[in-house]
């Protein structure tokens, strides 16, 4: 379960340098080569939690820049407090709900998104709030670059099966589709376990994975 009331995070997000503030993350869209100083590419984790998984990504590839997004203050401070102990460059953080990420990047300005271990939002009424929905990939779509890939990872079956069924209907496809990641030695050779991965999958738990794009 994910932590959600330290007294004093939100306040102390607003005061990280590797934080971009609330107050002008909505200036941003085509300022990203700005904001870290090169032309690299930018790509995204969406719901990044504490931010194991964006952090290691961004020590094995110092020439990417990333940039974490969570909503949930308390979290969020976990993964602040790891950059303060040993800081990388090329990472910065976003306090925000998902549903303004494509107010926040310029029309292809990111080239990759990640999705990993999102809330499933089990309720049918609530489908449109789930970040595989096709209401999300909508809005990956306008921040993406035209070869730009989503990439999402998630040990729940039934969110995974109505991300597959979403594709269709958005107008995507898919390059890689597995229901048994770990079990895949390609796709393993590069890939990054968050917490939960390495949690769920160490009580036999399948993590399933697709890579997709327009």
């Amino acid at each position: 379960m994910r932590l959600r009331n330290i007294p004093g995070a939100r306040e102390n997000i607003q005061e990280s340098k590797f934080v971009v503030s609330e107050d002008v993350i909505f200036d941003c869209p085509g300022k990203w080569k700005e904001i870290f100083g090169n032309d690299n590419p930018v790509r995204v984790e969406i719901g990044m939690g504490k931010g194991r998984f964006i952090y290691e990504l961004a020590g094995l590839n110092p020439d990417i820049n990333y940039v974490g997004i969570e909503k949930y203050s308390s979290v969020l401070l976990r993964a602040i407090q790891k950059m303060e102990e040993c800081e990388l460059p090329n990472l910065r953080f976003i306090r925000m709900d998902a549903e303004d990420v494509d107010r926040v990047f310029a029309p292809g300005e990111v080239d990759r998104i990640y999705l990993n271990f999102s809330d499933p939002w089990p309720k049918d009424r609530h489908a449109k709030r789930r970040l595989c929905s096709r209401q999300f990939l909508k809005r990956y779509d306008s921040i993406l670059k035209s070869d730009g890939i989503i990439e999402f990872k998630t040990d729940n079956r039934d969110l995974f099966d109505f991300g597959v069924e979403e594709l269709d209907f958005a107008g995507w496809k898919a390059d890689v589709i597995t229901y048994d990641l770990h079990s895949d030695e390609k796709l393993m050779v590069e890939n990054v376990m968050t917490e939960y991965e390495e949690r769920f999958s160490s009580i036999g738990n399948p993590i399933c994975k697709y890579i997709i794009r327009r």
